[in-house]
């Protein structure tokens, strides 16, 4: 019975671990389905910050952002975080930001997981226009 227990713990323990948005996801583009780079989404001093770990596209590995500004202006992509400052609300991550390397706009941000866990909803959002995306969990 005590084995039994402890099973059903570690169940449930791996299953709320599953259940958030950290680690590392496909992003897809929502126009073509194309899978374009890996981001890792992290926590950092209370923030949830996602960071481009890998470009999938071997012509684009070395691509610059040239319609970044400021001190990221011709940086790497790889590299480049792209979600900034998001806050836990509930079920969302909100109040925080996503920047798109390819038209080098800023977007308010909102992310959720789908109700797939393995699926992140990714919304940018200007006024009230907004774009989704739906990124993978890349194991």
């Amino acid at each position: 019975m005590k084995n039994i227990i402890i099973l059903f713990c570690c169940l449930i323990t791996c299953s709320v671990l599953s259940q958030d948005i950290y680690g590392q996801w496909k992003t897809i583009d929502d126009q073509t389905g194309e899978a374009k780079s890996i981001v890792d989404i992290y926590e950092e001093n209370g923030k949830t910050f996602g960071k481009i770990v890998e470009v999938l596209n071997p012509n684009d590995r070395d691509a610059l952002c040239n319609k970044c500004e400021g001190a990221e202006k011709d940086t790497p992509v790889l590299g480049l975080v792209i979600i900034k400052n998001m806050i836990k609300d509930g079920k969302y991550y909100k109040k925080g930001t996503i920047f798109d390397p390819q038209d080098g706009k800023t977007y308010k941000c909102r992310l959720a997981l789908d109700e797939d866990p393995n699926v992140l909803q990714v919304r940018g959002y200007v006024s009230f226009l907004y774009a989704t995306q739906y990124w993978v969990r890349e194991n």
